[in-house]
């Protein structure tokens, strides 16, 4: 089935439009005429499929603003469609316009907005649209709205503590990397020349030094091509499964920065569960959402279990502990929720928890990473300098020694 958009005048002569269903133009013509429609314009619809590119384009900070507009509107019994179109013809973002402009379509074909919006999975994730669904279910969207746009200030606000605590040791990074390639294309070669014409043993920082700048003078091109084929050999291993699995798993042992991914995914595992729990959906299924929402294939496996676990008829607690994702003050929550009834109210306790570990832990980064740094460029710099300075001080010698 091909989908059609038309504009046309009703029995009545009202100009209408809409999104229409059917196999082929001419069977869509006479779909409008069986409702007394005259069409004036019927044009295939784009689908879902050719918005997808848009779909990484929306920032979070778009999705934030719309969710929060949302809440407002919705609040203030706004109909759906009028707050959606009213938004597509005001939104700052093209990608978010283009979407919420298929949105209005759809909901003018008489869909739901929950259905409309899973036509665009990069936009509007599963949770999202799980939480849109059960807020149409209930009559209360306006607080499914409410909790999608506080659960993306949590989302904004730690990726925000995440790129100041790494901006630091990134332009160190790269300032090295930089340093170290005008070095080794324009500094030591001309000392090569120099200690050349003089045909002394040279010292072996020295042999290091002129032998690295050979090696990027002479074979510069091939060490790009390399560079190039490992990023591009390690981002094709990352699209298989056992790859990432591989790597998800792998970067939660990092050194300083793996408990720090652990928590913060935890964090995002707790917060999310807690939201879907306090929106009515069922244990089972918000377990299967969040595994999703996690970004990491090797917890989605242990989430993925709990719930299998869940519906063979074990706790949350016994699962959860079972997972060895908790520590035990966290599973201690979860058996204080299941006694009092309160679980989505620990869940959040408990993603508050991880979210205060990882803020402290941010915090501190700079402090742990920054004597690493420290050391590496000691080391660059004693190694350059006595690669340069001990035969300076050698041929110094010779040249005394002759006078």
């Amino acid at each position: 089935m091909s989908q059609f958009y038309y504009r046309g005048r009703d029995a009545n002569g009202q100009q209408v439009k809409g999104l229409i269903e059917a196999s082929s133009q001419e069977a869509a013509f006479e779909q409008l005429l069986g409702r007394r429609i005259r069409a004036q314009s019927l044009r295939p619809a784009r689908r879902s499929l050719d918005l997808d590119w848009l779909g990484p384009r929306v920032g979070l900070d778009d999705m934030l603003m719309f969710s929060r507009q949302m809440y407002s509107l919705t609040k203030a019994g706004i109909p759906i469609l009028r707050a959606i179109t009213g938004m597509a013809d005001t939104s700052p973002s093209k990608a978010l316009r283009a979407v919420l402009q298929d949105l209005s379509q759809q909901l003018e074909a008489g869909r739901n907005l929950s259905t409309a919006m899973s036509r665009h999975p990069k936009v509007f994730g599963h949770l999202y649209v799980s939480i849109i669904h059960v807020g149409e279910n209930t009559g209360r969207l306006d607080q499914a709205f409410l909790q999608l746009a506080e659960h993306l200030t949590q989302e904004q606000e730690t990726r925000r503590r995440v790129k100041a605590a790494v901006r630091y040791p990134v332009m160190v990074v790269i300032a090295i990397v930089v340093a170290m390639v005008v070095v080794n294309l324009m500094v030591i070669p001309q000392f090569a020349q120099i200690f050349a014409r003089f045909k002394a043993e040279l010292p072996l920082p020295t042999r290091i030094l002129i032998a690295t700048s050979n090696a990027f003078v002479h074979y510069w091109y091939w060490m790009l091509l390399a560079l190039v084929a490992l990023l591009v050999g390690w981002l094709r291993w990352l699209a298989t499964p056992s790859g990432r699995l591989a790597w998800d798993k792998r970067k939660l042992r990092l050194p300083i920065m793996g408990s720090i991914i652990n928590r913060a995914l935890l964090a995002r595992f707790a917060r999310s569960l807690g939201m879907m729990l306090k929106a009515g959906v069922p244990l089972p299924q918000a377990l299967t959402l969040v595994a999703d929402a996690v970004d990491n294939s090797w917890m989605k496996q242990k989430i993925l279990a709990m719930r299998q676990g869940i519906e063979g008829g074990d706790t949350l607690l016994r699962t959860g502990h079972q997972s060895g994702l908790f520590s035990p003050l966290i599973l201690q929550m979860f058996a204080v929720g299941e006694e009092t009834g309160n679980i989505d109210d620990m869940l959040a306790e408990a993603g508050g928890f991880y979210e205060r570990e990882v803020d402290f832990d941010l915090a501190n980064l700079t402090a742990k990473i920054e004597p690493i740094l420290i050391v590496f460029v000691a080391g660059l710099v004693l190694l350059l300098a006595l690669g340069i300075f001990l035969p300076m001080w050698d041929l110094m010698r010779a040249y005394k020694g002759q006078g």
